[in-house]
């Protein structure tokens, strides 16, 4: 019996080309908008914030509401100058504090879990992941500061209708309350930067803290000579100068406390990009 063998050559497999992917900015803008809303605690903080900006103004109000129907003899000192605006903008030191921990929870959370790798492969260069985080959290801040506090404002009204502290929508006070939206923007961002400096959640919440709130309570340990001259530019103090509505002597103008916030965020920022290009993830 005879075996008959084929000798021919077994015909190429045709081969498909892969199709080329290009890491583009708005391909990471869009990947980074996607994990932010992925994660349940974002709207978790987010409606914790909402709730802060508009909910303490509210409280504020019916108590300033209150103690007016009661006489002058009963309203406290704090009050005595209140407006809607003051009142309404009385949770932006609770509201910062929600938008400041998610801010560091977005930036340092994928160290925390060791997605970052991951995310470093699809994107070589490293920076555009920085740049989308800041940028997404950043605009992210704002909107939920600036509707938060115009809500909140004409919650606040309402309430105090009748009062003193009633005020229209005018001009200055749309730029009060367009600042505080700044003020969050702007400080979300800080936050963010400073979880991507540490590289922990725990640690980054830890410095926002001692940022925000620890050091401006330090500063009454300095001269009084010194404490004019450092406290307006802390980021807390040239914060409070954007939203602020009446110009105070122990502020800036609205105009040079946003740039020196914003000088502290570039600055943090900036420490953010050469820990994520000189160091491993």
């Amino acid at each position: 019996m005879t075996t008959v063998t084929d000798t021919r050559p077994a015909a190429a497999t045709p081969t498909v080309p892969r199709p080329v992917y290009k890491v583009t900015g708005r391909g990471t803008l869009r990947s980074e908008w996607s994990k932010f809303w992925s994660v349940r605690s974002t709207w978790i903080t987010v409606a914790l914030a909402l709730i802060a900006l508009v909910g303490f103004g509210t409280i504020a109000a019916f108590r300033y509401k209150s103690m007016m129907s009661g006489g002058a003899r009963h309203v406290d000192r704090d009050f005595l100058d209140a407006t809607s605006v003051s009142l309404t903008l009385f949770g932006v030191n609770f509201g910062q504090l929600a938008l400041g921990v998610l801010g560091v929870l977005f930036a340092a959370g994928e160290y925390t879990t060791g997605s970052i790798r991951s995310t470093l492969t699809a994107v070589p260069k490293r920076l555009p992941v920085l740049w989308s985080k800041v940028a997404v959290y950043g605009v992210v801040a704002f909107v939920i500061g600036t509707v938060g506090s115009f809500a909140g404002f004409l919650v606040t009204n309402a309430i105090v209708s009748g009062t003193a502290a009633h005020l229209s929508l005018t001009g200055d006070v749309a730029r009060s309350l367009f600042g505080a939206g700044l003020y969050l923007g702007l400080i979300g961002v800080l936050a963010a930067a400073l979880g991507a400096i540490l590289r922990s959640v725990a640690g980054g919440i830890s410095a926002f803290i001692a940022v925000i709130m620890l050091i401006p309570g330090l500063l009454s340990l300095l001269p009084t000579s010194w404490q004019g001259h450092v406290g307006p530019y802390l980021p807390s103090s040239a914060g409070e100068a954007i939203y602020t509505l009446h110009q105070q002597s122990d502020l800036l103008t609205p105009g040079k406390g946003a740039l020196v916030l914003l000088g502290w965020t570039v600055l943090a920022v900036a420490g953010a990009a050469w820990r994520l290009v000189g160091r491993d993830a």
